[in-house]
């Protein structure tokens, strides 16, 4: 199985290549069309800010190679930020896959960003088979997505938002998998054999 990370300006993808080798794949990190669209699952990882993250992907010509893409993809914390219209993070146009609005966490009662472990719960996908309501993930993010047509899992800080979201071949999760012990890498083991 040939597994793509999506190379650009955006985030540690060291952990995520461990626990993909951990599952028996050897990932190819690259920012070229032709590879990308070759590989059968894709992952746009992502830990950075939006604005300068978004013209990485302008300036390597991948916006669009993205939103063309017909396989499996799974977007990971900035990554499902950035699959949104609009981030209220500088301001930014997303990617459009997936026609949300980024806000930011503003409560009082919260320190932002909303980091450590959470659980998840109304689980609706195939990428969270053998994961529970209860079960806990790892956060790190200043910005979420409100709770919409397009949650497939949500999270509460102190309000609901989604930990995940997916529109046709687009899986997105706002949790580190990578980070995130044995219910981490069972939904990466899921989304490889989507």
């Amino acid at each position: 199985m040939k597994v793509a990370i999506v190379k650009y300006n955006a985030g540690n993808i060291q952990s995520l290549t461990f626990a993909l080798n951990r599952l028996g794949v050897e990932p190819t990190l690259t920012d070229d069309a032709e590879e990308l669209a070759a590989s059968d699952k894709v992952i746009f990882p992502g830990q950075g800010e939006a604005s300068s993250a978004m013209r990485s992907l302008q300036e390597k010509g991948l916006d669009g190679v993205i939103k063309s893409l017909k396989q499996p993809f799974l977007g990971v914390c900035l990554g499902m930020q950035l699959m949104c219209a609009h981030t209220e993070e500088n301001d930014t146009e997303g990617l459009g896959i997936i026609p949300e609005q980024v806000k930011r966490f503003n409560n009082d009662h919260v320190k932002v960003p909303h980091m450590g472990w959470n659980d998840i719960s109304e689980i609706k996908s195939p990428l969270f088979e053998g994961v529970s309501n209860g079960d806990y993930l790892y956060f790190v993010h200043s910005y979420y997505v409100p709770v919409g047509a397009y949650t497939i899992a949500t999270c509460e800080y102190p309000d609901p938002f989604s930990a995940a979201i997916q529109k046709d071949n687009f899986y997105a999760i706002q949790p580190h998998p990578e980070k995130s012990a044995d219910a981490g890498m069972q939904v990466l083991a899921n989304f490889l054999k989507l």
